[in-house]
């Protein structure tokens, strides 16, 4: 998400985070050099002439220019500054004050309209809402049937007529089978286009207009740079919009889209979506990503994702099994399958403080996870629940069933060890449970993460990460 500008900021904030003395000229370098770093991150080039201006002139001030630590007023000025053209705060979904809230998604094909759907109508069960996906793209057959099983799949309910033709009758049968399930949320997918067309905005303003959304949000995919900003502004302007969702962060977009639709518009981001799988929607917070392009993690949003992903009865029986020096590779292999359920590595150790631009990222491979589970899969009962017992002759055996090698088999039976040694001295402490959150290995984050998320045990190959 935003790596490339991300890592350019970084640099360059870094070099003046500890100066003690900064003069007009160091200012008016740096900020050449923010300028050049957000053109080429595709960012609208008035935003960027706007942006860059107004910081400027707060690098000038007085509260700069003598202060003691100038270098790091800088590095505020700069995040304060993001956090702006972000949007300051985030913004929530508007709720129908009658109980029936109708929430209508815009885009372009492409955009992954469908499949936003259904994350947001996931993330919304999740949080009490009883939604009913309907789909009203009657161009695209497939598009319903998509959506129908994207619905089955996290079992919410769907209405579509794969045969009808005329949007406003599904829409009509789908607000009544909505209401008849006693679902409060509608969440409406329209029907896209390759190019934004007086066609296309004349149904969906026909649409609207029967369906009387509480909430409409522009589907928009990042990857197509400053386009998307243009795409926006069509639709502000033709149809009137309350928000944003982003799409495909996860992929090689260079942020520009991000960065410049709310100065452009002047409506928010309400969600970005950073993969494929449909737990990859995550609530837009404009200082927590104003933190993690400029590397100072997002530990709220780690802590968030681990509450929602991770089995918390699961991760208390592991607890009690490390404080009780039972742990075994049952115990680990759980661990493992919570931490995938986080998403990539990559992701969460951006949102660790002090992990980004320190950790390369050929040192992060997912894989590793997904070798290791299938090593102690390969294992039979008693070698998870006893690992004394693996000799030569068994890790062999493992190795042959696992596809990996010997070696791969040793060095996670050592990691296993050296966790379950820390787990001993842990215990030999007297500390109890009341200080196992900031355990070393343990992530130091509290109730909710799993165990050896901090210091990665098994992920093997190149030692644990410097955090």
């Amino acid at each position: 998400m935003f790596e490339s500008l991300s890592q350019k900021l970084q640099n360059i904030t870094a070099k003046m985070r500890g100066s003690a003395r900064v003069t007009e000229a160091d200012i008016k370098a740096m900020m050449k050099e923010i300028r050049m770093a957000l053109l080429e991150a595709d960012v609208n080039y008035s935003v960027v002439k706007e942006f860059v201006a107004d910081m400027s002139e707060k690098c000038k001030g007085a509260d700069v220019m003598k202060s003691l630590t100038p270098g790091q007023q800088i590095v505020k000025i700069v995040h304060e500054s993001l956090v702006e053209l972000l949007g300051q705060t985030s913004s929530k979904l508007a709720v129908s004050p009658s109980g029936f809230t109708v929430i209508m998604l815009y885009g372009l094909q492409g955009a992954g309209k469908t499949t936003t759907a259904a994350k947001l109508a996931n993330i919304l069960k999740k949080n009490g809402k009883r939604p009913l996906l309907l789909s009203l793209d009657v161009h695209r057959p497939a598009a319903a049937k998509q959506l129908e099983v994207l619905a089955q799949k996290i079992d919410v309910p769907s209405f579509i007529m794969p045969e009808e033709k005329d949007p406003i009758v599904i829409a009509k049968a789908g607000i009544e089978r909505a209401k008849y399930l006693l679902c409060d949320t509608l969440l409406v997918d329209t029907a896209g286009r390759m190019t934004v067309d007086d066609e296309m905005m004349d149904e969906l303003i026909k649409i609207g207009e029967f369906v009387k959304p509480h909430e409409k949000l522009l589907v928009v995919d990042a990857m197509i740079g400053q386009e998307a900003v243009a795409v926006a502004q069509s639709f502000e302007e033709r149809i009137g919009l309350d928000g944003f969702i982003m799409t495909k962060l996860d992929g090689d977009a260079r942020g520009g889209a991000a960065l410049s639709i709310r100065k452009m518009t002047g409506k928010p981001i309400k969600y970005i979506c950073v993969g494929e799988k449909i737990e990859n929607i995550e609530e837009f917070y404009p200082n927590r990503m104003a933190d993690r392009i400029l590397g100072m993690g997002d530990v709220l949003s780690l802590i968030e994702k681990a509450q929602q992903t991770i089995d918390e009865e699961e991760a208390a029986k592991s607890v009690e099994r490390m404080l009780s020096n039972t742990f075994n590779m049952d115990d680990l292999l759980s661990q493992f399958e919570q931490i995938k359920k986080m998403g990539s590595m990559k992701d969460v150790l951006g949102m660790i403080p002090g992990a980004a631009g320190k950790i390369k990222e050929e040192d992060i491979d997912d894989k590793i996870i997904d070798t290791n589970m299938a090593i102690i899969r390969s294992m039979t009962k008693k070698e998870r629940r006893v690992p004394n017992i693996l000799n030569a002759s068994r890790r062999k055996r493992i190795a042959a069933g696992s596809g990996t090698t010997v070696q791969q088999v040793n060095q996670l039976i050592r990691q296993y060890e050296q966790t379950s040694e820390m787990m001993k001295k842990f215990t030999k402490m007297g500390k109890g449970k009341k200080g196992f959150g900031k355990m070393p290995g343990m992530g130091g984050f509290g109730k909710g993460m799993p165990g050896g998320l901090g210091g990665f045990p098994g992920l093997g190959g190149k030692g644990k990460f410097p955090f």
